[in-house]
């Protein structure tokens, strides 16, 4: 069966690119919705010595960002509608999972760097979100970066 709405995670980078135009390769086709998620994860107190730092200026920046480059995959991919987009602040495995299930997505495309050693050990974004996932979950392969 073809997929009808599928949720693309994006870090809002060039490196989200592959993964958007993948998600594109199987939605065009079957006429599937296209809908992309960026999740904020919230800043942890910091103390500096014993006064606590207030860090919401920092975070609203850091949201502030994160819709100026959502809205610039807007201008790059005329196929996805900006109201198929979303901006959440917390955990991503959790963010990702509540709105797939809430917004019935078939399909969840993330990017991998196909990690080893102590990253693999850590985890990632792509296997938090594969556990546990509601639906189909397709892992797309980043091109490692020259250094």
């Amino acid at each position: 069966m073809p997929y009808i709405h599928l949720l693309v995670a994006v870090d809002l980078t060039e490196e989200c690119d592959p993964v958007i135009k993948r998600a594109m390769d199987i939605a065009t086709p079957n006429n599937a919705k296209v809908s992309l998620v960026h999740i904020v994860e919230p800043m942890a107190m910091a103390f500096g010595g014993d006064v606590p730092m207030d860090l919401s200026q920092l975070q609203q920046q850091q949201l502030d960002q994160a819709k100026e480059r959502m809205n610039r995959l807007f201008t790059k991919y005329a196929g996805i509608q900006r109201g198929d987009s979303h901006l959440a602040y917390g955990q991503p495995r959790q963010e990702i999972h509540k709105l797939a299930e809430q917004a019935q997505c078939d399909l969840i495309v993330v990017g991998s760097h196909g990690r080893h050693g102590l990253a693999l050990l850590l985890g990632s974004t792509a296997n938090d979100v594969l556990h546990g996932a509601p639906c189909d979950v397709l892992a797309v392969r980043l091109a490692k970066k020259d250094s």
